[in-house]
């Protein structure tokens, strides 16, 4: 059972007193929010000259940097204990005073728009308008997609009614959803949650893995009409939205967003499936060193080799030097800034009762990033410690360096610093040691994340471009549609070495990314960019990290092609997805010389009587 978050030590729970002191102090926050909005919305119908409109950016930096910390910290306590209800009515409050400045404010994209092309190119080249003008860019970008002011402000008022399904999705998974407990093949029980269900899926007791996977599908397809109803309604909402704004599907929507063209998604999906052989062998390699008859899906996470972890776990003060060694690379401004982050109650370590499941960082401009775990001390809690604290320096750098309307990083680079820190922490451990059976522990954790982030993500890819095109033709998105398209794509990309169990089936249903349309790709993209600038780092040293640390500290502040290319890779081509790829090969092949070495000293190992 696990503990109430009431019981838990203080010192290993966030400090959110950067955001709010306490609860009252939100509150008393919120209620100031209707003056910034005022204020903002005061514009409306003024926009018409450069003077007015940089007041207003100045007004609107204002309300936004007041939203952000009201519905981060709402969003923070409601995910220490989802079953919560103060949390719940913080967020609601939020999310109230946030859709009604969103709608009253919906009036300035239009308005700007509304002015001629002549007045336009004027205002953008005002010397008030100099910090924003990257705002105006990407505004003018949008200008056959903008609507009227009544549309927008219509648009606006139904932000969170288009959220809707997703809210439904996470509260139902969250808080609602719960598993039988399991058997292990002592036939003692163990309980089972959206916490430590990967865990289980890692054990070597294969009856707990079997069981654990089948009581965890179980649970969700119990509720498949719901979950896909909810899936079906934010794949709608999305379409209908792409619809009003005139763009020619939802993917396109979705990807014009950030500058990308549709060429990288589809030369992703295809250089992935180039190289799909490569994958193939990996689930071949796995099924050997499990010396299984059958591969199922529950063996898919057990590590190859005990390897590291035959220590019963790290502590986390263990953990945290492991990551501080590993990312010394990058230099001493950045470890120390992650040793103060430690100190400083970045991170919410452990599982409590209610806790949301995964991880993830958040913060604001006026707060320091926060990061929520779950750590369990295997290798897969130090890994994520070095992932999000990835995600967090990303946003200190940029925070750092940028005013707050350019401090935000688009979704497109989002995963390459986690995933580089991800990428240095193995490097780091693989140099360590020359033992074969750590060795094979280590690569497996770098095939493993070849697999979970290049490989499952596209196919996650696939599966969205597909689902979606099917509700554009008018398909009905039923749980055994979702079901069979699902299927296919695991059969294509597991290989034959697979045995398909009718569970796999409906994992798509506990995706919560789905609910963020065409989001996935942007995990493999990223992969394949931090694989590059991981190597480049080791390699190269200051010369690369330099960049490296200027590409973080850029924010939101041009396009995101155009920020890897400054830190190094261009992500136009399929070049880094190949090279990246290429390496999963290399490594696969070290995976396969370590597993014959250990199968050669154990045919010379004496039995023992």
């Amino acid at each position: 059972m696990e503990q109430e978050r009431s019981q838990m030590n203080p010192k290993d729970q966030w400090d959110l007193s950067t955001l709010y002191e306490n609860d009252e102090a939100f509150e008393q926050d919120l209620a100031r929010m209707d003056a910034d909005t005022d204020a903002a919305a005061a514009f409306e119908g003024k926009l018409r000259d450069a003077e007015t409109i940089a007041k207003f950016y100045q007004a609107m930096t204002a309300l936004q940097r007041r939203m952000n910390n009201l519905l981060t910290y709402a969003m923070l306590r409601q995910s220490e204990d989802t079953r919560a209800p103060k949390a719940q009515e913080l967020m609601a409050k939020g999310m109230n005073k946030a859709v009604l400045a969103e709608s009253r404010c919906s009036f300035a994209e239009p308005e700007i728009l509304a002015l001629s092309e002549e007045k336009l190119k004027e205002i953008a080249d005002a010397k008030e308008l100099l910090p924003y003008r990257f705002l105006l860019q990407e505004l003018l970008d949008e200008k056959p997609h903008v609507l009227s002011a009544e549309a927008e402000q219509l648009l606006a008022g139904f932000s969170e009614v288009l959220e809707a399904p997703k809210t439904i999705a996470d509260s139902l998974m969250d808080a609602d959803l719960s598993f039988d407990s399991v058997k292990d093949r002592e036939g003692n029980e163990r309980e089972l949650s959206q916490a430590n269900f990967i865990l289980l899926e890692q054990s070597e007791d294969r009856t707990l893995r079997e069981n654990a996977f089948r009581s965890f599908y179980k649970g969700y397809a119990s509720h498949g009409n719901t979950l896909a109803a909810t899936y079906s309604g934010i794949v709608k909402s999305f379409a209908a939205q792409a619809r009003a704004r005139h763009y020619e599907s939802s993917r396109a929507m979705a990807l014009a967003g950030e500058h990308i063209p549709a060429s990288v998604y589809d030369g992703l999906v295809e250089s992935v499936r180039r190289h799909m052989p490569s994958m193939h062998r990996y689930v071949q390699l796995r099924k050997k060193l499990l010396g299984l008859d059958e591969l199922h899906y529950y063996d898919v996470y057990v590590p190859l080799t005990q390897g590291l972890s035959a220590q019963d776990s790290w502590s986390y003060e263990e953990a945290k030097s492991l990551v501080l060694e590993g990312l010394s690379p990058l230099g001493r401004e950045y470890t120390d800034q992650v040793r103060k982050a430690f100190d400083d109650r970045w991170i919410d370590v452990y599982p409590n009762a209610g806790k949301r499941g995964g991880a993830f960082s958040s913060g604001t401009y006026d707060s320091n990033p926060f990061i929520l775990m779950s750590y369990t001390g295997d290798y897969e809690s130090v890994s994520t410690i070095a992932h999000e604290m990835g995600h967090s320096m990303h946003t200190w750098y940029s925070k750092n360096h940028q005013p707050s309307y350019y401090a935000d990083y688009t979704l497109f680079v989002a995963e390459v610093a986690s995933t580089v820190n991800e990428n240095l922490l193995v490097e780091d451990l693989l140099k360590k040691t020359s033992d074969p059976t750590q060795r094979l522990f280590l690569l497996n954790q770098y095939l493993e994340g070849f697999k979970a982030t290049v490989y499952r993500q596209t196919m996650f890819a696939e599966f969205e471009r597909d689902a979606h095109a099917m509700a554009e033709r008018g398909e009905a998105l039923t749980p055994q549609a979702l079901n069979n398209l699902y299927r296919k794509l695991i059969e294509d990309y597991f290989g034959p070495e697979l045995v398909l169990d009718e569970e796999v089936a409906c994992e798509w249903s506990r995706i919560p990314h789905f609910y963020r349309p065409f989001y996935v790709y942007k995990y493999a993209t990223s992969y394949a960019a931090a694989v590059a600038l991981s190597e480049k780092i080791l390699k190269e040293g200051d010369q690369a990290v330099k960049p490296y640390l200027e590409f973080l500290s850029m924010g939101g502040s041009t396009y995101p092609l155009e920020e890897l290319a400054h830190a190094g890779v261009d992500m136009t081509t399929t070049e880094p997805i190949d090279a990246a790829l290429e390496k999963f090969d290399r490594i696969l092949d070290e995976a396969e010389q370590c597993a014959e070495e250990l199968k050669a000293a154990a045919a010379e190992t004496p039995r023992q009587r």
